[in-house]
């Protein structure tokens, strides 16, 4: 009897400490972009959280803003045989050939942030975005509302080119402004995501906009080139968020402290958690066989000065921006 009794206690011990859920077991390999914002760093800072909660080995290959090396990450993945990969994709076309090696080994894809080329959606298990379309009319709906009548010349900073993001942010504010015959793009050009492209793109708008003084607004594929082009303003001798109005895109923290200084109007907020859905959809695949939505869509949220900016930057520089 005593033998008995200590082995269900062994049994019991054992089953206490055996992995919860198959999730245990699970390495994924992640292909991320880069390090190109302070959107993009916490994106990744939130995937290692979000995969440590639910016990995921997650490996996480920096592209530095390189197709070419999101390629090669992934053939690595494949050769090492991982779970699943998350692929963040630097632009929306070029993934045929690689994605089709990761089908053929059996290895599911999931795109965080950004999509692919329409062609491709039978290669990827799902894609977990935000409506980027969707955040540019924000952006250009928010503009419309504020400048009334008033006609306005607006500069915009575009995001990397042949980026799935760059390209909707785009055509949403470009549709939004639509409805609005005063309100026209006058220049537009590329900041490839980063505050020192934007800033020296923003100086030369200015230059060719008679110092500035014929813009009426700067519209931002995301906040890090905002920030570059507020610096730009400044140095000219403007006083941007009066001047010239301003709404870019993410939510960092910087903008919310350019919000706060009366320095930046208005962003729309991408969640930097698209890892978190992820997981969740990869294991109950794995675990269940549940085939998720072709799309999991994250929430957008306008914040302008009148949404308590300091408590969104403060909860924002929580999250490793």
């Amino acid at each position: 009897m005593a033998l008995k009794t200590i082995l269900l206690g062994l049994a019991l011990t054992t089953a206490l400490v055996a992995p919860p859920a198959m999730a245990a077991q699970l390495t994924v390999g992640f292909s991320q972009i880069g390090s190109e914002s302070g959107w993009r760093a916490a994106e990744t800072t939130v995937s290692k959280s979000e995969a440590s909660k639910r016990t995921v080995n997650l490996k996480i290959a920096d592209a530095q803003q390189k197709q070419e090396n999101q390629i090669k990450a992934i053939r690595s993945f494949v050769a090492q045989g991982v779970d699943a990969i998350f692929l963040a994709p630097v632009v929306s076309t070029g993934w045929e050939a690689v994605l089709k090696e990761a089908k053929e080994a059996k290895i599911p894809v999931i795109l965080l942030d950004r999509d692919i080329d329409p062609s491709g959606k039978d290669l990827y298990l799902t894609a977990v975005t935000s409506d980027s379309v969707h955040e540019g009319e924000v952006a250009g709906d928010w503009l419309a509302k504020t400048v009334g009548d008033k006609q306005c010349n607006v500069v915009e900073l575009q995001g990397t080119v042949g980026a799935s993001v760059a390209t909707n942010r785009k055509k949403g504010f470009d549709t939004a402004i639509a409805k609005h015959a005063n309100i026209k793009i006058v220049r537009s050009q590329t900041g490839d995501f980063t505050r020192a492209k934007g800033k020296e793109v923003m100086e030369s708008f200015i230059k060719a906009e008679g110092g500035g003084k014929t813009i009426c607004a700067v519209y931002a594929h995301n906040d890090d080139m905002m920030v570059g082009a507020i610096q730009a303003m400044k140095e000219a001798g403007l006083k941007p968020g009066k001047d010239i109005l301003t709404v870019s895109i993410d939510a960092v923290p910087d903008i919310f402290k350019a919000i706060m200084a009366g320095e930046a109007n208005a962003t729309v907020e991408l969640t930097p958690n698209m890892a978190g859905p992820a997981l969740d959809a990869l294991i109950a695949y794995k675990d269940k066989g549940t085939e998720p939505p072709k799309w999991i869509q994250t929430e957008s949220k306008l914040y302008t000065a009148a949404d308590n900016p300091q408590g969104a930057y403060d909860s924002k520089k929580g999250l490793g921006y």
